[in-house]
């Protein structure tokens, strides 16, 4: 099945997986995470992406994040998969790609399902079985988010800010936000509509974007449609 053109909407928050090929090692050690928020962060200020959510694991990365036009996080994440590759092959002498081709993304509907998505990122190092909580892996938003860690590349979402009118009690809201997992099903779509590029949200979020960019945001049924034998 031919796979779906991305969709980028200026304004519209979006959740990222970059991966490497063959899922190989992208980061070896805390060098290559430094080097790569210090790009990411470089080239979301260039090309105007307010980045929410990261984790950034030893073989992929995931970024929540929304662009101030249509183009922004095509332009950041070309810039930066280039940069960073150059830096990798230098480092550890070798050539050829790091990368599992081109990056995969959905658009993400407010609000229930960008908090969801926020705590499906930083959660990741938890799922991997790398640390017991979130507070413990040091390369993710958690620290900022929850924490308030100082950080040049996090920028809050507007409905992180909703979330209480102090600092601290934002903080301690978000918080408690982890005390429970995120369900099967909800880690079921928020996997599979970012793999397959489809809008994440109710019906209403999908057929909104289907109708501002003209491409489907439903999953087709599979096996051939009813009817397709011909009549004898």
């Amino acid at each position: 099945m031919a796979r779906l053109p991305r969709v980028h909407l200026a304004g519209v928050p979006e959740h990222i997986i970059q991966r490497g090929n063959n899922r190989q090692l992208c980061f070896s050690n805390d060098d290559d995470f430094a080097a790569y928020t210090h790009w990411l962060a470089q080239y979301a200020d260039t090309y105007q992406v307010a980045i929410h959510a990261w984790v950034l694991m030893t073989n992929h990365v995931h970024l929540l994040c929304t662009a101030a036009d249509n183009q922004g996080i095509s332009l950041m994440m070309q810039s930066l998969g280039r940069q960073y590759v150059r830096y990798f092959n230098q480092r550890y002498q070798r050539s050829g790609t790091l990368w599992e081709g081109r990056f995969k993304s959905c658009l993400v509907q407010e609000v229930y399902y960008l908090l969801a998505v926020y705590r499906y990122i930083e959660l990741n190092p938890v799922r991997a079985a790398m640390v017991q909580a979130p507070a413990d892996y040091h390369w993710s938003s958690y620290g900022s988010n929850a924490l308030g860690l100082p950080s040049r590349l996090c920028q809050p979402h507007p409905c992180y800010l909703a979330l209480a009118d102090s600092l601290s009690e934002r903080h301690t809201v978000y918080q408690s936000l982890f005390s429970h997992a995120l369900g099967p099903a909800l880690l079921t779509s928020i996997r599979s509509n970012v793999n397959k590029g489809l809008a994440l949200g109710n019906d209403k979020f999908r057929q909104e974007i289907e109708q501002l960019t003209g491409r489907r945001q439903h999953a087709r049924q599979r096996g051939r449609p009813a009817g397709w034998r011909k009549k004898i």
